[in-house]
């Protein structure tokens, strides 16, 4: 009897373990299927909330249709993967029916759009906090190989390695409209800051495919240098055979007259067969191609805000030069600010964004020789000003600056340095009845507006525009003394311009303000042949001039140019990022080599 009660307690138990384990079985399993559920795109749409704003702003992104075909949809970037952070976000998650069954508060686009920015700050901080850890579900930093990253890519995932930077301190609104702008600067700062927990060791993946990237680039940089030199002698070969050619014309023409007077002429063809010019044979030098594009309104200020420039940390942080993440996309730079996308608010419809020029450079004992070549381009009327020229007298003109690292921003920016967000035509330009009446009118000239300036020069630069304030400082003018202590200590840029219309030759340098005259004997040839512009120049390497760059061997310096094509005028001319320019150097960007 015993033994029968036992085994009768034994069944009962076991069925009831089981019975509980088939409960538990099923209680688990649509608690998991529940959890799934709302985990689809299709549910998370299912309120007009998310189907009228944010959805129909993340169908067109790349997280929703690529070359892939892998998709991101709304739980893989806002719901964790893990158990415990999942059931988590879930919870927090009936707060959302809550606003859409009680208060209503984001049931129109008007009332949605009223709270997007708070909207989005909640996911951005808990991203942060998380060390973007949705993001990192795909985007994982040990799979990552920059071989297929553009340079910029690469360049700022090396500095989120270092500096402890995470996925969403760059790629905020990748998905759904951006509000990032509407942050203020403390805001951002705080919110972007990088945090050394989040400091991480390169992983190896990375190194390999950084290594492969520059051996790629390395052969590809031996490719184009070697064809190059190939076109370049070739043009040589070619030049001096037709050297010969006219040279035996010229003597068979002399036969035949009897010899006498026309050496001299057959001189002068000779010479103007060669190619020559300032006693330079071009064909023997190498060449640069540098793409200068539209810069619209982009202010060393500009560069310097986070708010508008996504590089304003590893720029001014870490000392990053522009050319480093944009000398390959100056052309796509170009295209987006030439219509309006992007810091421009007045574009000219059919200008072009950008032009590829070619640039050679050389020397000898005493001067100093540049050549650019580019096409030109059709007349495209400015329709905001009369007669749609702006410099009606000069079709073309072509400025350079030379300056040393002792300039603030120069070794990255080039005479990007020299731009400010309060010059004429830019955004925070005063109005000319404010500078006439100003206490800097009686110093430098504001007749034209405000021409470019160094921050040497002044006492404070308004960088972020905080609390209303316009950025810029083009009255906060340090005394005649301390400028030209500036001057003196060599922190100015060597500028000289020539004007196509006029002829007109100018070397001046730039400080406190543009002064476009004051230097030494500045030559240019320039020409147009057929529909290429071809210009040339000469200066002595040391003219002894005040606001002349003296240049030497084994020195770099800073070296930038502009062109204002199609009758252009201001800021609506084509820039160069700034480029190391040297003698004799294969390290130069621009490689001055000797003659």
């Amino acid at each position: 009897m015993t033994a029968t009660k036992s085994n009768t307690k034994k069944r009962i138990s076991i069925g009831a373990a089981f019975f509980f384990f088939l409960i538990g079985i099923i209680f688990w399993g649509g608690f998991n299927w529940g959890m799934e559920r709302t985990n689809t795109l299709e549910f998370c749409i299912s309120c007009h909330e998310m189907k009228d704003n944010v959805y129909e702003e993340y169908t067109p992104t790349i997280h929703y249709s690529n070359r892939t075909g892998v998709r991101a949809t709304c739980a893989d970037c806002h719901v964790p993967k893990e158990w415990i952070h999942k059931v988590v976000r879930k919870i927090q998650a009936t707060r959302e029916l809550y606003h859409h069954y009680i208060t209503g508060d984001v049931d129109t686009p008007e009332k949605f759009d009223a709270k997007r920015l708070q909207l989005a700050m909640n996911v951005w901080k808990t991203m942060k906090r998380t060390d973007s850890r949705e993001c990192r579900n795909c985007h994982n930093f040990e799979s990552m190989n920059p071989k297929f990253q553009q340079p910029r890519a690469r360049k700022q995932h090396l500095n989120a390695f270092d500096t402890g930077q995470t996925c969403i301190d760059c790629h905020k609104g990748i998905a759904h409209k951006n509000v990032r702008k509407q942050l203020s600067d403390e805001e951002l700062e705080a919110l972007e800051a990088p945090n050394p927990a989040y400091i991480r060791e390169v992983p190896e993946m990375y190194k390999l495919g950084m290594k492969e990237v520059e051996a790629l680039e390395a052969e590809q940089a031996a490719k184009e240098k070697a064809e190059k030199e190939k076109a370049r002698k070739a043009a040589k070969a070619a030049k001096e055979a037709e050297k010969k050619r006219i040279d035996a014309a010229v003597a068979a023409a002399l036969a035949a007259q009897g010899g006498g007077g026309a050496a001299t002429n057959a001189a002068a063809s000779t010479a103007a067969s060669s190619g020559a010019s300032f006693g330079i044979d071009w064909s023997a030098v190498p060449d640069r191609e540098i793409t200068i594009f539209y810069p619209g309104q982009t202010s060393i200020e500009w560069a310097l805000n986070g708010r508008d420039h996504g590089g304003a940390r590893p720029f001014e942080k870490g000392g990053d030069r522009c050319t480093t993440c944009h000398d390959k996309e100056t052309a796509d730079m170009g295209q987006k600010m030439v219509t309006g996308e992007k810091a421009e608010p007045t574009p000219i419809p059919g200008k072009r964004g950008s032009i590829p020029v070619k640039v050679q450079a050389s020397h000898d004992k005493e001067n100093f020789y540049l050549r650019f070549e580019w096409e030109d381009t059709d007349h495209v009327p400015v329709p905001f000003v009369e007669g749609g020229k702006m410099d009606p007298e000069n079709p073309m003109k072509i400025a350079i600056v030379l300056t040393t690292d002792t300039v603030e921003y120069a070794d990255r920016a080039g005479c990007w340095g020299a731009c400010h967000h309060d010059a004429r035509t830019m955004p925070h330009a005063p109005e000319q009845a404010t500078l006439d009446a100003s206490e800097a009118a009686k110093v430098i000239d504001l007749k034209q507006g405000v021409t470019k300036y160094l921050k040497e020069s002044r006492t404070k630069i308004e960088v972020k525009g905080r609390r209303g304030k316009k950025r810029g400082g083009w009255d906060k003018l340090k005394s005649p003394e301390e400028i030209q202590a500036e001057l003196d200590a060599g922190h100015f840029m060597d500028l000289m311009r020539y004007s196509s219309g006029s002829k007109k030759t100018e070397n001046g340098y730039v400080l406190e303000q543009r002064h476009m005259s004051g230097g030494g004997q500045f030559d240019v040839n320039a020409s147009k042949e057929g529909n290429t512009w071809v210009v040339e120049m000469k200066r002595k390497l040391n003219t002894g001039k005040t606001g002349d760059i003296a240049l030497e061997a084994g020195k770099l310096y800073d070296f930038s140019f502009a062109i204002h094509d199609d009758y252009s005028n201001a800021r609506f001319h084509h820039v160069s990022l700034g480029y190391k320019l040297g003698l004799d150097n294969e390290e130069a960007e621009i490689n001055v080599v000797g003659k």
